[in-house]
């Protein structure tokens, strides 16, 4: 499986977590949208340029 098969699982395990100890689904999804979202909002606009140009499979180099 690739990373990110295993992120879209893991996604997919904590909203559906959330989704039954809230028991709201849109709470649930606002947190598995917001928490990435809120991520790349946290970085320096030179680290979001190169997030946006850089390709997924070479950000670990």
């Amino acid at each position: 499986m690739t990373n990110r098969g295993k992120i879209a699982v893991g996604g997919v395990a904590v909203g559906l977590l959330l989704w039954t100890i809230t028991g709201s689904f849109l709470i649930a999804l606002a947190v598995v949208v917001g928490v990435p979202a809120v991520a790349y909002l946290a970085l320096d606009p030179s680290q979001r340029r190169r997030v946006r140009r850089v390709g997924r499979k070479e950000l670990g180099r």
